[in-house]
């Protein structure tokens, strides 16, 4: 804490104590209001400068300036701003007192009349004042000009009290969650929980978190996708499920990635990737016109219109196109590997063919998604639960979508085959022991469930901070998420 804060607190400090020696209570259990700024802003937008009208009201909110020794207050609410205009004709030697305590971010309640000022600003003329929190810690003025440019996402609260922009992403951010559960709703989907706690890292390549159950006296993985248990309820009957949480990923921290984020998974029986592909897209815009109210989003310099059908190309025609090398004529890891060297793509320690695509996919070609696409038939040495593309063995019927250069979401033909699934995770298990720590781990009741007899399925996922981003034109992850994860401070 800075020098100067300490001044400002202390200040703040000797405020508080004079109130509670004048046996005044700063900390009240409640304070009932009865009107919100915005709403007042647009019943009275018609009132005529200088008039007053009779009508009380019973406002409550932070005091974000206060002019004239208290005259002027500009009040914020959960809805907007409003003017508090307090004369010592209207208030009484008690309220008069307390105005002298108050100070910039004390939230306070107001009972008055409305009126519109000589110079037309929209006012509640006080005649009753009170603080219902004292703030013991300053507003900083400008909070985007702060030097410690974290500040903003360390004191996330700070940040959503001065800065609109922020607040409304997260508002927005918000708006989207319950929007996508309309559209799975609407659809027919049940919504479920699965365990956030597993005993067998699955569902999706990741490095996990990994805790420890004292009574248990043993490790489980905290969750990386919610895949297998949601394949389970499909086994158990239910045709169509979906669920919204928190995964956890022990992997890196930039722009498009956060340890903890929230993602979105459904499957659908008697279904295939064809019915994901034309699912997400039909999300994705649906989404966008309940938050936004359009299907165009403006997204940095780039206008992309998601009304439009998403483009459809398999990864490895993408990677000709971007990067002029045919990955599906190398038929070994060598041959694939001095490929992608020959364009410029270090991928001497990728373990496999499939790892080869995405690796020169990554580099090469995902900048240039700008335009909604869906990346379809991914290799299937990196795949292992999507079914063996009906095509080609080589490859698998998963797709990503991709929107303004982000990965948004994937989708599969849901793998049925209980003894293919076995061979996939043997595979995915001799990765692991060759050194590859996101591959998959066995999990023997998984194949069980299978063999009770899984449906033709299509399932997709999705993360919906990376949709936030896009929707709300954000600049990084963090500006989506409530509370990112940080660096410790030192």
């Amino acid at each position: 804490m800075s020098t100067e804060t300490n001044i400002h607190r202390e200040s703040r400090l000797a405020k508080l104590k004079t109130l509670q020696e004048k046996g005044y209570n700063p900390y009240p259990y409640k304070f009932e209001a009865n009107a919100y700024a915005a709403d007042l802003q647009e019943k009275y937008k018609e009132l005529e400068t200088g008039t007053d009208t009779e009508d009380r009201v019973t406002i409550a909110g932070r005091a974000m300036a206060v002019r004239n020794s208290g005259m002027f207050i500009d009040l914020k609410d959960t809805s907007g701003k409003i003017q508090v205009f307090c004369h010592k004709n209207h208030l009484s030697e008690e309220d008069l007192e307390l105005l002298k305590c108050l100070d910039v971010g004390d939230i306070v309640g107001v009972s008055g009349y409305i009126r519109r000022t000589p110079r037309g600003e929209l006012s509640v003329a006080a005649e009753k004042f009170d603080i219902i929190s004292k703030s013991l810690q300053p507003l900083p003025e400008k909070f985007h000009g702060l030097t410690d440019i974290e500040a903003r996402y360390r004191q996330r609260y700070v940040d959503f009290i001065v800065n609109d922009d922020s607040r409304e992403i997260f508002k927005k951010r918000c708006q989207i969650t319950s929007a996508i559960r309309r559209y799975f709703e609407e659809h027919g989907f049940l919504e479920v929980e699965t365990p956030m706690l597993h005993p067998i890292m699955g569902g999706a390549n990741a490095k996990p978190f990994i805790t420890h159950h004292n009574t248990l006296d043993m490790d489980l993985y905290l969750r990386i996708a919610p895949e297998l248990y949601l394949k389970r309820l499909v086994v158990g009957g239910f045709d169509k499920v979906f669920e919204i949480g928190r995964n956890f990923r022990n992997e890196g921290l930039d722009k498009k990635h956060n340890p903890e984020f929230t993602a979105l998974e459904a499957y659908q029986a008697y279904a295939d990737y064809n019915t994901m592909a034309d699912l997400i897209p039909d999300l994705i815009a649906y989404v966008a016109k309940s938050v936004l109210g359009t299907t165009v989003v403006k997204f940095g310099e780039h206008e992309i219109d998601l009304g439009k059908p998403f483009a459809r190309k398999s990864i490895v025609d993408l990677v000709k196109e971007y990067a002029d090398i045919d990955l599906m004529e190398a038929n070994t890891l060598e041959e694939a590997r001095e490929m992608a060297k020959s364009v410029g793509v270090d991928a001497s320690d990728c373990p496999s063919w499939g790892k080869v695509v995405q690796e020169v996919f990554d580099e090469k070609v995902e900048p240039n998604l700008i335009e909604p696409i869906l990346v379809m038939d991914m290799p299937r040495d990196i795949s292992p639960l999507a079914k063996t593309h009906r095509s080609n063995p080589r490859l698998v019927e998963h797709f990503d979508a991709y929107v303004a250069g982000m990965e948004m979401g994937c989708a599969y033909s849901e793998l049925a085959n209980p003894l293919e699934q076995m061979e996939r995770f043997n595979s995915q298990c001799e990765a692991r022991e060759a050194g590859d720590d996101e591959a998959q781990m066995l999990d023997e009741d998984f194949v069980t469930a299978l063999e009770n007899g899984f449906p033709p399925s299509g399932g997709m996922g999705m993360g919906i901070d990376r949709l936030a981003i896009f929707l709300t034109d954000a600049e990084t992850i963090r500006d989506v998420i409530a509370f990112p994860t940080l660096r410790k401070r030192d």
